[in-house]
């Protein structure tokens, strides 16, 4: 394999992490809360000077160490680019978050619209993602090394792990606020509806998916 079919892949999946920024952006602007995965992290950033990307870099570094501790010699030292992608992914939040900042939805059926246009675009990237098929963001990492550890279902700790993300955050909104704030319904609507328009576009986009990567076939 040449260097060019090499670094492709590595390309689409910065793509695709590029436009997932955008589509946390949009959902954090409609103030119904965020991502299950960036709840944390947003709840942070509004208690503290550091932005939502600054803490998103953070928590994903607390993530991985997680990871290491979990699996131990079954690490895969490939996992270890986890860390400048979500140093990239941080810093690609900030920039969509600055470059939105004109994005203030007063009412509520605006604010909705945020909401599902971030959550399309947020489905988008991450089937860009998975087609480029490289290496895991630490969320679905951490989340993979746990049922590599208690062998349980993919599907089943990952709502889990969402259901914690925005539990803890509402602890933490509690602690520092003695309210509720920035965890809402848009949190629940995202946890429920990013896979399956990443998966809708997985199935009505095969052939781009196939354009962008072809299948090598041996010749005769």
């Amino acid at each position: 394999m040449n260097r060019k079919k090499l670094i492709k892949p590595y390309i689409v999946f910065l793509l695709g992490l590029y436009i997932n920024s955008f589509g946390v952006s949009f959902i954090t602007k409609s103030n119904l809360g965020t991502s299950p995965i960036s709840s944390i992290p947003y709840v942070l950033s509004l208690g503290f000077t550091p932005t939502l990307g600054e803490f998103t870099i953070v928590f994903s570094l607390v993530l991985i160490a997680l990871q290491i501790a979990i699996l131990r010699r079954n690490f895969q030292k490939i996992q270890l680019l986890q860390i400048p992608i979500s140093i990239a992914f941080g810093y690609f939040i900030d920039s969509s978050m600055n470059l939105l900042s004109w994005i203030e939805p007063d009412k509520y059926i605006y604010k909705i619209a945020s909401l599902l246009i971030g959550c399309v675009i947020l489905g988008f990237g991450v089937y860009i993602e998975v087609i480029a098929d490289v290496v895991m963001l630490p969320g679905e990492a951490f989340v993979k090394a746990v049922t590599m550890r208690i062998k349980a279902e993919f599907g089943i700790i990952k709502v889990c792990f969402d259901a914690s993300m925005a539990f803890i955050a509402i602890l933490i909104s509690g602690i520092l606020f003695h309210k509720i704030s920035g965890v809402r319904e848009g949190t629940i609507i995202a946890a429920f509806i990013v896979g399956l328009i990443a998966k809708f576009f997985g199935r009505t986009l095969s052939s781009f998916a196939n354009w962008l990567f072809p299948v090598a076939t041996e010749p005769y």
